[in-house]
């Protein structure tokens, strides 16, 4: 699996992405990863799910992963540095 098939989630709006991955689909990748860190996480969830139950019903679950990074934060005086905690999750669909 290449990074290329890879879909990172943000702030956009969820068929903004939906989109991406389609567009990756019909392009030739026979899986593809969505992934997504924090608040982003639920965004992810509802691309998976769009894709699967409105666009694409052939496309299935193959893995999904999930962890924690660790990222620094500088704190709100901008003196110091603050490692925080932040859930991640990686949802592979393929045909």
């Amino acid at each position: 699996m290449s990074e290329s098939n890879a879909v990172l989630i943000g702030r956009k709006p969820v068929m903004n992405y939906v989109l991406a991955c389609i567009t990756l689909l019909h392009g030739g990748a026979k899986e593809i990863t969505i992934k997504a860190r924090g608040r982003a996480i639920s965004r992810a969830v509802d691309v998976a799910e769009i894709l699967r139950k409105r666009f694409m019903p052939d496309l299935k679950v193959k893995n999904i992963t999930i962890g924690t990074e660790q990222v620094q934060l500088k704190d709100e005086e901008g003196e110091g540095v603050t490692p925080r905690n932040i859930s991640t999750i990686e949802i592979t669909l393929a045909q």
